[in-house]
């Protein structure tokens, strides 16, 4: 999608600090950090929300690539949250597909 922020990460056309990507999935750090690690994690061709999302194997993927993250980024095992936003009310703000990768801290709930 032309307008998408995310898309245009994705694509190289906007700059991120790029902490991993594959041919399906790209993840950088988030630029309000909430957490000592806080990145995104997006596919790289355009889905706006976890509603348009159709293909649970994507969705799979998705989860197994921030798995993958958090233990290269050394908090797997202390712990992590993995969050996805949804729509206006569920915080989301950039529409495109994308999970919050947030650890290195202590995690409270609720979350707000």
């Amino acid at each position: 999608m032309s307008d998408c922020v995310f898309c245009k990460i994705a694509a190289g056309e906007i700059p991120a600090a790029i902490v991993k990507r594959d041919g399906r999935f790209v993840a950088f750090r988030d630029i309000n950090p909430q957490a000592p690690t806080h990145l995104l994690v997006i596919p790289t061709h355009h889905v706006a929300s976890l509603n348009q999302a159709k293909d649970a194997a994507l969705l799979g993927e998705l989860l197994a690539f921030a798995r993958d993250l958090a233990q290269e980024t050394g908090i797997g095992e202390r712990g992590y949250r993995v969050v996805f936003n949804t729509n206006p009310d569920g915080g989301q703000t950039v529409f495109h597909l994308h999970l919050h990768l947030l650890g290195g801290r202590p995690m409270t709930w609720p979350p707000g």
